[in-house]
Order: structure tokens, then C-alpha cells, then sequence
């Protein structure tokens, strides 16, 4: 897995990585083969006023892009000098990536950043409470449930447009961070990831 920042050329192959199996997208947004210029257009567009920071997921054994995911919501420590916590969200993979080790992959990509060059205390991932799929992989990768927030953002399932979800939160802090790193290490190394 490599992470390359989102460009339009990455369009061909995310409609393709979304055009798979879609079960199991039932609780997260992935666009359709039609959308997917639109969606790169609006990621760019959050990258340019600073709100995310998007990547194309791309699978070194093909060089094809097979997913996306971002940083978002940097919060600076109150000098506003550095950053002190960002989520890793907005993230899709396709379902034949989908268990393969990608995902774990793409996480220690994104935590070292986030922890060893940026600095952070912490990095947080949330997920729709409803979602057990993406649950279980968040806990995999290491992070820790803090809870779920009631209300917490607009839906992303088909026919509720206009209601609010519950989403769960989880996060890895500093102090966790040599531990969570060396487990992702030894998952890949071993070759622990399972594919379904």
C-alpha cells in the first residue's frame, strides 16, 4: 500500500474500486462509477481551504488506486504553533481490498505521519455506531472506543437523508503509539491480515 495525494487522475481507477461488491458500504458514503469526479472534485476542494487532507489508496502489487481516505478536523494547540489531534476519516476501500492487509497498511502509513513527523497527541477515527464491519477494523488497527456521540452527524445510508447518526469514536494517543506500532509491524510482517 502506498498513499498518493488525491488527483483527478486517480478518477479510472476509484470508479472501478467502487464498482465492486457494494454490501458492504451499508454505513459509509462511496461513490459511484458516475460520482467519482464530482467526489475528487469536492476532496480537492476541502484540501484547498485546509479542512482534509485526501489520499488516494493505492495497492503497490497493481499500482491501482483501490480506495481513498483522509486527514481531517487538524485542531493546533491553543499557540496555534503545531498540531495537536487530527481524525483519519472519509475512508473507502473496495471490497476485493477490503481484509487483505491494505487497510491495516494504510493506517500505520497514517498514524506514523501523523504521531513522527507532525507531532500529534492524538488521531481519532469515527464511525457510523451502527457499523460493526468498520468497528472491528478500527479496533483491529489498535485504536481504542471512547464512546459514541448521539447525534453526531448527517447519515450516510440510503433512505435517510436528513436524519442524524450516532457515531462511534476511537482514537490512539502518544503514550499508545510504540505499542500500536510495533503490533501493526508484527500483523504485517506475519502476514496476519486475512483476505474474504
Amino acid at each position: 500500500m502506498r498513499l498518493e495525494p488525491l488527483e483527478r487522475r486517480h478518477a479510472a481507477d476509484l470508479a472501478i474500486a467502487a464498482e465492486g461488491d457494494r454490501s458492504s458500504y451499508a454505513y459509509t458514503w462511496v461513490p459511484s462509477e458516475d460520482e467519482v469526479g464530482a467526489y475528487i472534485d469536492t476532496q480537492l476542494a476541502r484540501a484547498a481551504d485546509g479542512s482534509l487532507a485526501p489520499y488516494a489508496q493505492v495497492a503497490t502489487a497493481s499500482g491501482r488506486a483501490v480506495g481513498a481516505t483522509s486527514f481531517c478536523d487538524p485542531r493546533l494547540w491553543p499557540a496555534g504553533d503545531r498540531l495537536r489531534a487530527i481524525e483519519v476519516g472519509y475512508t473507502w476501500l473496495a471490497a476485493s481490498a477490503q481484509r487483505t492487509g491494505l487497510n491495516t497498511e494504510a493506517k500505520l502509513l497514517l498514524f506514523r505521519h501523523a504521531f513522527e513527523v507532525w507531532g500529534a497527541a492524538r488521531v481519532a477515527l469515527r464511525t457510523d455506531a451502527r457499523n460493526s464491519r468498520s468497528r472491528a477494523a478500527i479496533e483491529r488497527v489498535g485504536a481504542r472506543l471512547e464512546g459514541v456521540l448521539r447525534n453526531d452527524g448527517p447519515s450516510r445510508v440510503a433512505g435517510e437523508e436528513g436524519r442524524l447518526r450516532d457515531s462511534a469514536l476511537f482514537s490512539v494517543i502518544t503514550e499508545e503509539w510504540p505499542d500500536r506500532r510495533a503490533r501493526l509491524e508484527k500483523r504485517l510482517g506475519s502476514g496476519q491480515q486475512r483476505a474474504r
